[in-house]
């Protein structure tokens, strides 16, 4: 990934971690806990699905976003709270993208229902070679389409649904998120290369 890129990815990462750390902070008696704040997330994303399925095309889930924020600015990070977080968001990327299957197989897009799977295949690859990386003490976080970017990308795509958006904005989330696993083990790579030869 190129320098200005990564500073650009780097901009509205820190940027929308900022924005929801303060508005986390404002909330200082919130009766939730993070863990509470992830679960709902997760429902929320459940409820998106099934509207999804029934063409209401509205896919919307802030609080899945500030979750982490209420940790940090509460300062209630845990283990296991980041553990039940990274669970959750792979659970609820599952269940929107097996909606826009289904979704798909109704309307007889069979490329674009195989592109599902691979988008689905390719977001979970996304994380396990983060995850895998940083076991080995590596760094694994790069990449155009980490879930910030899917996020984004399938918000953009669904209100334009019904207009016929869909397939095409599958087709561009399968491809993206192919490159970034294949961009992280590259970058894997080159670490590791960068080792040995040290």
């Amino acid at each position: 990934m190129s320098t200005s890129l990564a500073r650009l990815k780097d901009g509205y990462t820190n940027g929308g971690r900022s924005v929801a750390l303060r508005f986390m902070q404002s909330f200082r008696s919130i009766p939730l806990t993070p863990n509470q704040l992830t679960t709902m997330g997760f429902l929320l994303n459940v409820v998106a699905g099934v509207l999804i399925y029934e063409r209401h095309w509205i896919w919307a889930s802030v609080i899945d976003a500030l979750d982490g924020a209420l940790a940090r600015a509460h300062n209630k990070m845990t283990p296991f709270g980041g553990f039940l977080d990274s669970t959750l968001d792979r659970m609820s990327e599952g269940v929107i993208l097996g909606s826009i299957a289904l979704v798909l197989a109704d309307q007889g897009k069979t490329a674009a229902l195989a592109c599902v799977f691979v988008a689905l295949v390719g977001s979970f690859l996304v994380s396990y070679t983060r995850a895998k990386a940083e076991a080995l003490g590596l760094k694994g976080d790069v990449g155009l389409m980490a879930r910030a970017e899917r996020i984004v990308l399938l918000a953009v795509i669904l209100p334009f649904a019904g207009l016929g958006a869909l397939p095409y904005g599958i087709y561009l989330l399968a491809a993206l998120t192919s490159i970034t696993v294949v961009q992280r083990m590259l970058f894997v790579r080159s670490q590791l290369q960068t080792t040995s030869e040290g």
